[in-house]
């Protein structure tokens, strides 16, 4: 039998041959020229590789911070103090204003009714002697309105003996200025001189404070002193 000869094309390329060929088919491109485009790495795969420096940089970032903090800490503290004693200072001006207020208006209420109690003590013993009047003008009775007028002398003492003031006790006592005032001088051999002998107008003394002095009459030199004083000038 008569053999087939291979054709010249298959004698030419041989590997071209024994590679199978498909219809449609696209070639094979090489791995070099046909690998795909890679995706750009997301943000955190790059601060993942980066950590260590990350780290670095946080930490220069917050010794910045802190040393900065530290720069104006002093200078803020200060301006808080500062607005802190200024509201204080407010605070105690607004006090003391209230209490200044507080103080006159009591002050003034305490003058303006400062004889309150010594009215209410009054008021008795004007009722009394209203009574001891009406009295006297229904009875025509002398000696009843006398009486009437004593007991309401002696309650009227008595409420201001209460609110102590006191009658200066006078009478037969030495002179005192501070107390007494004379009107009148006499003679007397029976006391002394300076004694006080008869008592014209009560005085009466608040506490330690005289409310008025009392008038009275002072005894002066006697006749024989007054003559014995006449003899020793002409023997002189």
């Amino acid at each position: 039998m008569r053999k087939n000869k291979p054709s010249q094309t298959d004698r030419a390329n041989p590997a071209e041959a024994a590679q199978p060929t498909t219809r449609g088919a696209t070639p094979q491109q090489p791995a070099s020229e046909g690998k795909m485009p890679q995706a750009p790495e997301a943000p955190g795969a790059a601060a993942t590789l980066g950590e260590p420096a990350a780290d670095q940089a946080a930490g220069q970032l917050a010794a910045a911070a802190e040393k900065g903090q530290e720069e104006v800490s002093p200078l803020e503290s200060l301006r808080a103090e500062l607005q802190e004693a200024k509201v204080r200072a407010l605070r105690m001006q607004a006090e003391l204003e209230n209490y200044r207020k507080r103080a006159a208006r009591e002050l003034q209420e305490e003058r303006r009714y400062a004889n309150l109690p010594l009215m209410r003590d009054l008021v008795p013993v004007l009722d009394n002697l209203d009574r001891a009047i009406e009295a006297a003008e229904k009875q025509h009775d002398v000696g009843g309105l006398l009486e009437g007028v004593k007991l309401v002398a002696r309650q009227f003492e008595e409420v201001l003996q209460r609110h102590y003031c006191v009658r200066i006790q006078a009478l037969n006592e030495p002179f005192d200025p501070h107390l007494h005032q004379a009107i009148l001088q006499q003679s007397s051999d029976e006391h002394p001189v300076g004694t006080v002998l008869l008592v014209t107008q009560a005085g009466y003394q608040l506490h330690d404070r005289v409310v008025r002095p009392s008038q009275v009459i002072v005894s002066g030199e006697n006749k024989s002193g007054e003559r014995r004083n006449e003899e020793e000038k002409k023997e002189s």
